[in-house]
């Protein structure tokens, strides 16, 4: 069984009227322990999918299934718990909360949780991205490509089996965006955890070990 399987998805978006396809009948899957890369121009629809396959949003035809859950037959408390145990997500933008520390950002969703051994697991999750010693600073005392190890640590906080990056390099530097996907591999390798990576990147799909195209909403 594949950890995520997407069969036959659409989504529209406005009304009957005027409908807008986001995706229209894609079909995919990620095996457990799978680097797939997902490409395509902008608009061509990868937030689109990377939100339902993340259970942020549902199709409107079809299904998307993780870890042998339906997403849209799952309660309110279901769909949180399978959020916050089996996905991971990293953002272009990061999405730090500014006023916390690296460490109480990478801790926040330990304590939402509550792990009695939060703090442990996070400065442990630091240590693993290669920023040990950091955790007393805040997000504005780090540089981009610091500010995602950071993004990258909080999103393996609680041991995800799946990992959704989204144009996670947009924002860096050349060098500094090989280091991010190089980090990316090492979640598959070393960790086993799948990744499904939207990007725009050359570097990004040699690192992948599949790359499936977009184009106006449709598998290529």
């Amino acid at each position: 069984m594949a950890l995520l399987e997407v069969r036959n998805a659409g989504k529209v978006y406005g009304t009957q009227s005027s409908p807008v396809t986001a995706l229209a009948d894609v079909s995919l899957s990620v095996a457990a322990g799978e680097f797939v890369a997902l490409v395509g121009r902008s608009g061509c629809g990868k937030s689109t999918l990377l939100n339902l396959c993340g259970a942020m949003d549902f199709p409107t035809s079809g299904e998307v299934s993780i870890d042998g859950q339906v997403t849209n037959k799952l309660s309110d408390t279901a769909l949180t718990r399978l959020r916050r145990e089996k996905i991971g997500f990293v953002f272009q933008s990061f999405q730090l909360l500014h006023t916390l520390t690296a460490l109480a950002n990478v801790e926040l969703p330990l304590l939402i949780a509550r792990r009695a051994d939060a703090r442990r697991v996070a400065e442990e999750r630091l240590g693993w991205v290669e920023m040990a010693g950091y955790g007393d600073r805040f997000p504005h005392q780090l540089s981009g490509g610091q500010q995602q190890r950071i993004a990258i640590a909080r999103a393996l906080a609680q041991d995800p089996r799946l990992v959704l990056a989204d144009e996670p390099t947009g924002n860096l530097d050349t060098a500094t965006a090989n280091t991010i996907l190089r980090l990316l591999r090492r979640i598959v390798d070393e960790l086993a955890v799948s990744v499904l990576l939207a990007t725009h990147s050359r570097e990004g799909l040699a690192v992948a070990d599949r790359v499936i195209s977009l184009r106006d909403g449709k598998i290529e």
